[in-house]
């Protein structure tokens, strides 16, 4: 996957988005990966849509078995940035897409620990690439014609994880932002409310559990 401006992703829409929120409106996920436990507060409330893609993705496993691959410093300050995971572009894996929810409608900013959906150029490619930011990112936000990102729930717990992946080395594509070695997300999971599983194929999971033809 190669994302444009500060990220990229894929795209997506998903249905049923209200029967994903609790009573408050939060839904706690937790990102297990290969450096350490993130927990996810995703705003339901404020940004249905985001959210719900968001949440469909983990309740239908999407998110297992893929990777943080991005780190993304600032050149001033390399402690501040943000770091982006998903699905890349395994086409598999993508659901339909869904309306750009804008920052100054949500009022969900781009601040440290700011959870948001990385996209192309536009604002509809967002979909099953995400990314968590390290100290606040005004410029992603929207304001005026600018779209900006659709930032959809916040980091709780993990943090210290967020910050230790931005920290790792870098290189390659992305004007040397990828990541050397790429952090594992084995698994995302709810932590609260009921999930509600897509009806969309799973089919990375189908070319798992087809057994290899012996070589003749």
């Amino acid at each position: 996957m190669r994302a444009l401006l500060p990220l990229a992703a894929l795209l997506i829409p998903v249905p049923g988005v209200a029967k994903l929120a609790t009573a408050s409106g939060i839904v706690k996920v937790r990102l297990a990966t290969s450096a350490g436990p993130i927990v996810i507060a995703v705003d339901t409330r404020r940004a249905p849509k985001t959210g719900g893609n968001f949440l469909a993705y983990v309740d239908d496993g999407r998110f297992d078995d893929v990777s943080f691959y991005r780190s993304s410093r600032s050149r001033k300050a390399p402690q501040y940035g943000f770091i982006q995971g998903g699905i890349r572009t395994d086409a598999r894996r993508i659901l339909p897409p869904f309306p750009h929810e804008r920052t100054d409608r949500t009022g969900i900013l781009h601040l440290d620990g700011t959870i948001s959906m990385a996209r192309k150029m536009d604002p509809r490619s967002a979909g099953g690439n995400f990314f968590i930011t390290v100290g606040p990112i005004p410029a992603m936000d929207a304001r005026g014609d600018y779209q900006g990102y659709a930032a959809f729930g916040r980091v709780v717990s993990g943090m210290d994880v967020v910050k230790r992946i931005l920290a790792m080395p870098t290189g390659g594509g992305m004007g040397g932002q990828m990541l050397l070695r790429e952090v594992k997300l084995v698994k995302a999971t709810r932590l609260n409310g009921t999930p509600h599983p897509t009806s969309y194929p799973k089919a990375w999971i189908i070319e798992k559990k087809i057994p290899a033809r012996p070589a003749r």
